[in-house]
C-alpha cells in the first residue's frame, strides 16, 4: 500500500502525453488502496526502477571518437542493416542486408544504445517516483537527464545530423531519426517528475529549450525533412515525435496540424482496405514491421486526443483505418502456426501484446482482451498501470 504521506506533491494529473494523465492519476489512487489488480505490474515497475538506480549516467561523450563534425557532443550511430562489402579491400561502401543487424550499430562507437538506456531508465524511474513518492527515484532520474541533456560538459547537441551513417556512403541520414523516438519518453518523464525538489524549474526550462531546438532541427534540416517524407513506419514515427515535442514545448497548433495531416499522409497512404501495409510487408520481418508501424500510429492517435483529433476511428475513402490494420494481424497472433503469406523470416515474433490493451480500451472488442490474456505475464506488463483497474483486461 502507498502511504498518503508518500504521494508526491504534484498536480492531480501529471503533464504527460503518451499516457492518459487521468488514468495515471487514477492508478496512483488505486495503488493507495493496495489494489490487487495493479500489484503485479506495480511490483515489476518497482523492481525495474531499483535496477535503474544502479545505472550510471552515460553521455554522447562516451564514444571513442567524434563523428564527421569533429564534435563529440553530436549524436552519432551506424546504420544497423549495412555491412562491409566483402568484395572490397576496405569494405567500403557498406552494402545493405535488410533484417540482419550489424553489431557495429550497437557497440561503444554508437550513441544509440546509450540514448536508449538513458531514456528507458529515466521513464522507469520517473513513473516509479510518481506512483510511489520515493524521492530516490526522482533524484536519479534527474541526474541521468542532466548528464545527457543539460550539463555543458556532457550534453548532447540537439540534432541528429550523424545518426545511422553508412560508412563509405554518408555521414548520417534522415532514417536515423527512428532512434530519437525515445525522446518522447524523456518528455513524459519530466512531467512525472514535476513537484519533486530534485527536478527544478531551471531543469525543466533547460529540457524544454533543448527539445524545442531539436524540434526545430527536425523540421528544417535535410535529415529531418527526409524523414518526414518517408512513406513507411519512419514517417509515422516522425509525425509521432513532432506531435509529442510540439505538445511538450507548447506548440499546440503544430501538434494539431501534424495529427490532422496523418489521416491522409500516413493512414490512407499506408493501409489497404483489408488492413495490410504493403510497405511493411515488403520488409524481411514483415509481421514485426507491420506491428511496429501500428505502434507508431497508436501512439500518434493517443497524442491526437490532446488536440481533439480522432485518428482511432478515421477511415480512408476505401475503408482503411487503424483498427483494420490491427485486425489484419490478429488471426496470425491468435494462431502462431497459421501460415503467414508474407513469410520471410521464419523466427517472427507474432505477439501483439504491446497494443492489445489500448486497442481493447478504444474499440471494446473482446477478441483483443482474450488474446492479451493468453500472453504470458500480461498482468505484470507495465501498460496495466496506464489504465485504471476498471479498464484493464
Amino acid at each position: 500500500m502507498l502511504p498518503s504521506s508518500a504521494v508526491p506533491a504534484v498536480e492531480a494529473w501529471p503533464r504527460v502525453f503518451a499516457i492518459h494523465p487521468a488514468s495515471l492519476a487514477a492508478t496512483r489512487a488505486h495503488l493507495a488502496t493496495n489494489s490487487p489488480v495493479l500489484k503485479p505490474a506495480y511490483d515489476a515497475l518497482r523492481a525495474d526502477a531499483d535496477k535503474a538506480l544502479k545505472q550510471s549516467p552515460v553521455s554522447v561523450m562516451d564514444k571513442p571518437k567524434a563523428p564527421a563534425s569533429g564534435d563529440k557532443h553530436d549524436y552519432s550511430s551506424t546504420a544497423p542493416y549495412f555491412w562491409p562489402d566483402p568484395s572490397k579491400p576496405d569494405g567500403l561502401p557498406y552494402i545493405r542486408k535488410d533484417g540482419h543487424r550489424n553489431p557495429e550499430s550497437g557497440n561503444e562507437h554508437s550513441d544509440a544504445p546509450r540514448l536508449g538506456r538513458t531514456a528507458g531508465a529515466v521513464h522507469t524511474l520517473a513513473l516509479a517516483y510518481y506512483l510511489s513518492g520515493r524521492e530516490v527515484y526522482a533524484a536519479h532520474a534527474a541526474r541521468l537527464l542532466r548528464v545527457w541533456f543539460l550539463d555543458p560538459a556532457t550534453r548532447m547537441n540537439p540534432n541528429f545530423n550523424h545518426a545511422q551513417a553508412i560508412p563509405g556512403v554518408n555521414t548520417g541520414r534522415g532514417i536515423g531519426m527512428i532512434e530519437s523516438r525515445s525522446l518522447t519518453s524523456v518528455c513524459d518523464a519530466a512531467g512525472l517528475l514535476s513537484g519533486s525538489p530534485n527536478w527544478s524549474a531551471v531543469d525543466q526550462g533547460g529540457l524544454t529549450n533543448w527539445m524545442g531546438q531539436f524540434l526545430q532541427w527536425a523540421q528544417t534540416s535535410k535529415n529531418g525533412r527526409d524523414e518526414q517524407a518517408a512513406k513507411n513506419n519512419h514517417g509515422s514515427f516522425y509525425d509521432e515525435q513532432i506531435t509529442h515535442l510540439a505538445l511538450f514545448t507548447g506548440q499546440t497548433n503544430l501538434a494539431r496540424q501534424t495529427v490532422e495531416a496523418a489521416r491522409t499522409r500516413r493512414i490512407a497512404a499506408q493501409f489497404k482496405a483489408d488492413g495490410s501495409q504493403p510497405l511493411e510487408l515488403a520488409r524481411e520481418d514483415s509481421f514485426g514491421y507491420s506491428r511496429f508501424n501500428i505502434q507508431a500510429l497508436f501512439a500518434l492517435a493517443t497524442l491526437g486526443e490532446s488536440v481533439g483529433v480522432d485518428l482511432w476511428h478515421y477511415q480512408s475513402p476505401d475503408g482503411a483505418g487503424l483498427q483494420q490494420g490491427l485486425n489484419f494481424l490478429i488471426p496470425y497472433a491468435e494462431d502462431p502456426d497459421k501460415a503467414w503469406p508474407y513469410e520471410k523470416n521464419k523466427k517472427q515474433d507474432r505477439s501483439l501484446a504491446v497494443v492489445l490493451r489500448q486497442a481493447h480500451k478504444v474499440y471494446g472488442d473482446e477478441r483483443y482482451r482474450t488474446l492479451l490474456q493468453k500472453t504470458e505475464g500480461h498482468q505484470s506488463r507495465r501498460d496495466v498501470l496506464y489504465f485504471p483497474p476498471s479498464a484493464a483486461p
